[in-house]
């Protein structure tokens, strides 16, 4: 790797710094007693339209996206670009869908997702399904985030091993640990603004200057191999990669607004208006997630993978490299600092948000439910704080002694299994028609047989789905999806045939549902 650029990294920790200021500050933004839940886990419910377009657009555009998403577009082409449809249409599904669960939510004091099905169909063991869901598609999430850290400390030529090599991470997520345990959701709130405006800021000046450099947009994808700028036509008997992007696409969409995360950005709003006004605004994420993914292609015109300052670059973190290597190529280094922590901080929002969501869970759906079932609101707040810190802790052992693909690959895992609560959460916010016993069963079959098909195709998102002569790749999860969606509706009337009448258990009324 190369020397320290000093300057890149006195810039880096600087605004390093700057967050952490504001993540420990943020215990006295909009003051609540932070010995409470929904005040420590939701920022009291009281973050109005903006604060939550931040805050659900830090949540959604990672650092790992940042790094990712480019990084497949240099690797594998315009395939890449699937992220861009996904997160257009996850806006209307958010303004008609979760808008009804955040009502009745608030409406009910339910804090999480197992909260709701909980209430919804009163039965504990389809909660706690949905709950072990969550956390377990969360974790290898947050540790993905350690990925973004971890490219651009190594870019600014911070190495060594052992001990060394690690301590920058450590101390990155000692910070993070703090300021969640003290502040709760308000932090990653109030560093979301500073994180989103240097992600502005960054993929506005690289989609101005870098074409310049260039010599235009026309030179740029003249450079781009021919199959890497559209998808393979495919081959007879087969609708091949158009089915596997389409899918992809939908599946994702249906999937990103389940997790655990996102749901619990959703709930801090203050309001269903400010949930439909971001379903509105939210597209402007999906503007600059276009930009991000066209740097892919600046790298690849660029060439910066075969100049020999970077080789050690790429011989550690592969294509994920593109996007750092690009930055250290075409800015000065005072520029190279301020984009290297928007990936930086980019990382530490959405991992601060998934840990407190997964406290979150813990703490209402298996803590409360099976292990003290009147416990203090004091009591219930320190739980979730303790639960963050072994979350935390537990990502960082993972990245630190697990290698990266094997995180990465969780993480698709990760889609296919949250998809599997739609049912319960999603559909449950419209209908109780479904039995709970039968949306158990189909939670566990879609689960067993999206992770075995995920193993068969090697943990690639597509899977081949042969129909006669025919073959159909798709998203795994979309697949799995269709048989979860079967079995639930075919086993609701068996059920309630062999079970007689179900009770009237359900917590909610119809009013619940609306504003």
């Amino acid at each position: 790797m190369q020397d320290v650029n000093w300057v890149a990294l006195t810039v880096f920790l600087a605004l390093f710094g700057l967050i952490t200021w504001l993540g420990f500050a943020a215990a006295n933004w909009r003051k609540g007693d932070l010995d409470q839940l929904h005040e420590w886990g939701l920022g009291g419910r009281r973050f109005g339209t903006l604060i939550t377009w931040f805050l659900v657009g830090g949540d959604v555009y990672t650092a790992y996206t940042f790094i990712a998403v480019p990084a497949l577009a240099f690797g594998a082409g315009a395939v890449a670009f699937f992220a861009v449809p996904y997160t257009v249409i996850i806006y209307p599904i958010l303004f008609l869908a979760f808008r009804r669960l955040w009502h009745v939510c608030h409406k009910r004091g339910y804090i999480t997702a197992g909260d709701f099905v909980r209430g919804r169909f009163g039965n504990r063991w389809l909660a706690l399904a949905i709950t072990l869901t969550g956390i377990v598609a969360t974790m290898p999430y947050i540790a993905l985030q350690l990925v973004g850290i971890q490219v651009v400390i190594g870019a600014m030529g911070v190495s060594g091993t052992g001990l060394a090599a690690d301590l920058p991470l450590i101390i990155a997520f000692v910070v993070l640990a703090a300021f969640t345990y003290s502040s709760g959701l308000r932090a990653p709130a109030s560093i979301a603004v500073v994180k989103d405006l240097l992600i502005y800021v960054t993929a506005v000046a690289a989609v101005v200057v870098i074409p310049i450099q260039l010599g235009g947009f026309g030179k740029i994808f003249a450079a781009v191999p021919a199959q890497k700028i559209l998808l393979a036509v495919p081959g007879p008997n087969t609708t091949g990669a158009y089915s596997a992007y389409a899918t992809l696409a939908f599946g994702s969409a249906l999937a990103l607004f389940l997790y655990p995360h996102t749901l619990t950005a959703i709930l801090s709003a203050s309001s269903g208006h400010a949930i439909r006004r971001n379903a509105a605004m939210l597209p402007g994420y999906t503007f600059v997630l276009g930009l991000l993914a066209l740097f892919g292609f600046f790298a690849l015109a660029a060439g910066v993978d075969k100049l020999p300052e970077y080789a050690a670059g790429f011989k550690q973190f592969g294509t994920n490299f593109s996007v750092p290597a690009l930055m250290l190529h075409s800015f000065p280094s005072w520029f190279v600092g301020v984009a290297f922590a928007a990936v930086g901080i980019g990382a530490l929002v959405p991992a601060a948000i998934m840990s407190i969501a997964a406290a979150n869970l813990y703490t209402r759906n298996i803590h409360r439910e099976f292990i003290n079932k009147n416990p203090s609101d004091k009591d219930e707040a320190r739980m979730a704080k303790l639960v963050s810190l072994v979350v935390k802790f537990g990502a960082l052992v993972f990245i630190l002694f697990v290698p990266t693909k094997y995180a990465i690959q969780l993480q698709l895992l990760g889609g296919i299994w949250i998809i599997q609560t739609l049912p319960a959460v999603m559909l449950g916010a419209y209908t109780r028609w479904f039995n709970a016993w039968a949306l158990l069963v189909g939670w566990a079959v879609g689960t067993y047989l999206g992770t075995t098909m995920a193993v068969a195709s090697n943990l690639k998102p597509a899977f081949d789905l042969h129909l006669g002569s025919f073959t159909l790749p798709g998203y795994t999860a979309v697949y799995t999806l269709v048989v979860n969606l079967a079995l639930a509706v075919v086993l609701t009337p068996l059920f309630d045939a062999l079970g007689g009448r179900r009770p009237a258990v359900d917590e909610t009324v119809a009013a619940d549902y609306l504003p």
